[in-house]
């Protein structure tokens, strides 16, 4: 095999601000459900809900930011830096008006379609508490993806750092403050978690436009300057972007649909599943962080002529994903009860959880590699090609568990996890391998 000039410092150089980025919306998550889980099951699985439903509108921008993050990385790989500052101007445009319509379907649509997917009346009343707030925070989110894909394209990930630290300190402090109402703040239960959220995404923002004008040269990047508008160009970033958002709408829609057909098993299968998804969060961080630098660094290299290194780059950064992952698994194995009562004090809901806890940490080892195989063939500029490979595994992975739910216990059905990470890294493995990508221009 051909080695890579790639090495594992630079890989971890990538990867490590990367993990901290993908806590921005993990830690939401995280502390709405580990201050939410204090107050009852329905407010803890109502924020779940609502937040997954959420996520899946957020997709699209997700996907249009690997989009730009894949011909950022291009272009730098080619050494043409002027041209990010006009890729990163059309995305701008582009996710401005994204999140409207977004915004928009959020808030005109959310309480009709949220009384049609959640069967518990208590926990649609709760959740649609929830977004009423949360809502407004989708036409920040769209910006802060955007960011994170600039920054990650030209390979300078430590502002995501950063930001993840900010977002994390508003969002904790908001979070204790007015779920519980504290330091003169009125108790607002559900509402101050979504409304700490919030107040989280819009930090993110504002940090993120101030640090980018101060510190980005602009005659190097051509940031904050006004560009010609290509639409040849806006054509072949969505030519990129379309089936990635398309992908990413599939991924997070079936995921949604997990956990709507398990909130159809009773209230106590989704308290225990809204306790195991926030635990699975935090262990996939590593892999996702390691299969978004997959992704950049696959682009990059094709930008730099040296196609050959790209399967012996990956095998390196599996390496390095499966090392990481591993210590978070460990941990998870010894001491799974008290990992759980983070995020709740029902002792019988942390038990029940315990079974599903160690079946997700199975499956986040399996991650740890199938997802670093699945993001290089995006970062190969084929978004179409990987948004087939995953649509076809998506297709079986629902009806698994559409399958389990009727007859399984919950532990059983999040095995679902493991036949979605273990074909989709056959499949992507194999294409990586044997496709003609190499000849793949941006």
């Amino acid at each position: 095999m051909i080695k890579t000039t790639i090495s594992n410092r630079e890989i971890w150089r990538i990867a490590y601000p990367i993990m901290l980025g993908n806590l921005a919306q993990t830690i939401i998550t995280f502390t709405d459900t580990a201050f939410l889980g204090h107050l009852g099951t329905i407010e803890l699985s109502a924020s779940m809900m609502a937040g997954l439903y959420y996520y899946v509108f957020t997709t699209l921008a997700m996907g249009f930011a690997v989009g730009i993050q894949i011909f950022i990385a291009r272009r730098f790989g080619e050494g043409d830096f002027k041209k990010i500052g006009v890729v990163f101007q059309h995305g701008a445009l582009f996710v401005l008006g994204l999140g409207i319509v977004l915004f928009s379907i959020l808030f005109f649509f959310s309480h009709k379609l949220l009384h049609v997917i959640i069967e518990s009346e208590n926990i649609y009343e709760a959740a649609g508490e929830y977004l009423r707030f949360r809502q407004f925070g989708i036409v920040f989110v769209v910006f802060n993806f955007l960011f994170r894909s600039f920054y990650v394209g030209i390979s300078n990930t430590k502002v995501i750092t950063f930001s993840t630290i900010i977002m994390a300190v508003v969002n904790i402090f908001f979070d204790w403050a007015l779920v519980f109402g504290h330091v003169g703040l009125p108790e607002m239960g559900i509402c101050g978690a979504a409304l700490a959220s919030l107040m989280a995404e819009i930090t993110a923002f504002c940090f993120f436009w101030i640090y980018t004008y101060f510190t980005v040269p602009p005659e190097e990047y051509g940031m904050f300057r006004w560009h010609k508008l290509q639409p040849a160009l806006m054509g072949d970033i969505l030519k990129v972007a379309f089936p990635s958002m398309i992908q990413r709408l599939f991924s997070f829609g079936a995921w949604f649909v997990f956990f709507v057909l398990i909130e159809k098993m009773g209230e106590m299968a989704i308290g225990v599943s809204s306790v195991v998804r926030s635990t699975y969060m935090i262990l996939i961080i590593p892999g996702f962080a390691f299969a978004s630098t997959a992704n950049t660094l696959t682009s990059r290299i094709i930008g730099e002529g040296k196609s050959d290194e790209v399967m012996a780059m990956l095998w390196k950064v599996v390496k390095n994903s499966i090392l990481c992952a591993s210590v978070l698994v460990v941990i998870t194995f010894i001491i799974p009860e008290l990992v759980l009562h983070i995020y709740t004090d029902d002792i019988a809901l942390a038990q029940a959880a315990v079974p599903s806890v160690y079946v997700i940490a199975v499956a986040t080892l399996i991650g740890a590699v199938a997802m670093v195989f699945f993001e290089a063939v995006s970062g190969t500029g084929n978004t179409t090609a990987a948004m087939a490979l995953e649509f076809g595994v998506l297709l079986v992975y629902i009806v698994y568990i559409y399958l389990m739910t009727k007859t399984a216990t919950i532990a059983t059905v999040w095995t679902a996890e493991w036949l979605y990470n273990f074909a989709i890294g056959v499949i992507s493995f194999v294409y990586i391998w044997k496709a003609d990508w190499r000849r793949k221009r941006i």
